[in-house]
Order: structure tokens, then sequence, then C-alpha cells
């Protein structure tokens, strides 16, 4: 057998050695991926800044809905026409969720998607309006928060 055939056979070897190996199953569970204190803290955030901003008024809450929608979402945004909103999430519910998609929509939306339960107050000059308790849904792209702006209000 000459060189290039022992070449040729040890090539031949090795790529079905290679893909032998593609088929095999690896032990063990699958467990999620973790969300670490800075993506908690992001996550956090983007609800501390909401409701800030709702003390402040309809018309800064309003502009950081609009500032903080999705960027690939904006032309979707729902308008809060009045009154304010008080979103307390429940971070020990924070995962991911990398099958979601927004409502009307057929795909996943770009950056890392988190889903939190929370309570919604919708409030205005003289006391809460409503109350619900949903999940709401906050991508991180580029380490910034971004929401779906609600439709609510009017």
């Amino acid at each position: 057998m000459g060189d290039r055939s022992r070449l040729a056979c040890a090539l031949v070897t090795t790529g079905a050695l290679l893909l032998g190996g593609c088929g095999s199953r690896i032990p063990g569970t699958a467990v999620p991926l973790r969300i670490t204190e800075v993506e908690r803290g992001q996550v956090a955030g983007y609800f501390t800044k909401l409701n800030e901003a709702g003390d402040k008024g309809n018309a800064e809450q309003r502009k950081l809905l609009q500032d903080t929608q999705h960027p690939d979402y904006r032309k979707q945004a729902c308008e809060l026409k009045a009154g304010t909103l008080k979103m307390e999430p429940t971070m020990s519910t924070l995962r991911t969720d990398p099958d979601w998609e927004p409502p009307g929509q057929r795909t996943h939306p770009r950056g890392v998607v988190y889903v939190v339960a929370a309570t919604v107050t919708l409030q205005d000059d003289v006391g809460a309006v409503g109350t619900l308790i949903g999940s709401l849904h906050v991508v991180v792209i580029d380490d910034r928060a971004y929401g779906f702006a609600p439709c609510v209000g009017g």
C-alpha cells in the first residue's frame, strides 16, 4: 500500500469516527439556562424605571414606554392614553421564554426574552382603576431592556 492509499484510508477512518460521534447521546438531564444577577437586575431595572416614570405622570411614562419599546416592534406599540401603570413583577418567577412570539407575530423577537409574573395596576388621579395579574415579557438586547407597550388606558 502506497503513502497516498494510507493517507486516504486514514482520512476515511477519521471522518467515520467524527461522523459517528455526531449521533451519540450524552448522558444527563437538560436544565434551563441560569439567569444571572446582572440579567435579573436589567429586567428589574426596566420595571423600576417604568414605575418611577409613572410617579411623574402620564406624559413621562408614555415617553418611557415609547423609548423602551422593542426596536423591531415600534410600529405595533400601543399608546398609554390616560392614567399611569404600576407594574410589580414577582422576580422569583423570572425565566427565559425562547418560544414566545408577540401577539399577532410569527417570529421570536430579537434578543433574550424573559417572562415574569406581575401585578399591573392602572391608576388615575383618584387611585386604582383596575388591577390585573399576568405574564409580562422583557427583552434584553446589548445589555438594554425593552418591553412591549400595553394597550390600556382608553
